[in-house]
């Protein structure tokens, strides 16, 4: 075993966290993915982000152009295998390589017990959250290969699916899921230099959230009572975990699923 090999980080260090990368982000219209291309671009990747809002992604890709970032946006619908692979094909043909890749983008369904879901928001939450990872992996993992050689992939779990979970029982079984496709990648690509983590954010101030509250109000003060730190998170605050575990700063570290809740998981 070669017991000398490290990994020299402090020039990325000086240059941003992300300096140098291309960088894909799903769901960044809005929430965590949109603070996540704000951060990523800040840090010196160039991005690509992707939602199915043109209206969202343009106004996140403006912004960040006008801090003076690199982003342009691609459509995409992750419940269409096609939709994703040609975003991230997108990616490489505009920056000529893929680095890294941020699996953010999800959907949700209401609240409430296993039996009282219905078949077809069940399929919707699998096709987005389970299914629209595993694609978009596939193909990062295709473009990676093919330009970079090595890289980073990060999915956005949940701390929901840590145990059970009977709020949001079809959420928390897909997002399980994720964690569990994430080991098997990190075991599967990690031999050829990929590395694949995720992050399984707590409560988080995104417009998902809000919205519970508003269909369920006090919701966000309930789950703060059971955090220890006693409150939400920004969306920059998970986006930050999700940079780091890209960056080269995190280079020995695949196969884990994060948490970033405010010690939710711990109490």
């Amino acid at each position: 075993m070669d017991i000398t090999q490290t990994t020299d980080t402090s020039t990325t260090a000086a240059l941003g966290l992300l300096a140098g990368k291309v960088a894909f982000i799903t769901g960044a219209g809005r929430g965590i993915g949109a603070a996540a291309a704000r951060l990523f671009a800040r840090e010196g990747a160039r991005v690509l982000l992707a939602a199915r809002t043109e209206a969202e992604l343009k106004a996140v890709t403006e912004e960040v152009r006008a801090a003076g970032g690199t982003a342009d946006y691609a459509v995409c619908d992750l419940a269409d295998s096609a939709s994703v692979r040609a975003a991230v094909d997108r990616t490489v043909a505009l920056y000529g390589r893929l680095d890294v890749a941020f699996n953010n983008g999800a959907t949700n369904l209401p609240p409430g017990p296993m039996d009282q879901v219905r078949e077809s928001d069940f399929d919707q939450v699998y096709a987005v959250n389970l299914r629209g990872t595993w694609a978009a992996m596939a193909a990062e993992v295709d473009a990676i290969r093919a330009t970079a050689g090595t890289g980073a992939i990060v999915n956005n779990s949940s701390v929901g699916s840590l145990g059970g979970n009977p709020i949001l029982p079809a959420y928390g079984a897909m997002k399980r899921a994720v964690n569990s496709l994430t080991e098997s990648a990190a075991v599967t690509y990690g031999p050829e230099g990929i590395r694949v983590n995720a992050i399984a954010p707590g409560t988080t101030l995104t417009e998902m959230i809000r919205a519970w509250n508003d269909s369920s109000p006090g919701i966000v003060d309930q789950l703060n009572a059971h955090t220890p730190l006693r409150r939400a998170a920004d969306p920059e605050e998970i986006a930050q975990a999700a940079a780091w575990l890209l960056s080269d700063r995190a280079s020995y570290v695949t196969g884990t699923v994060l948490p970033v809740d405010g010690g939710m998981q711990a109490a």
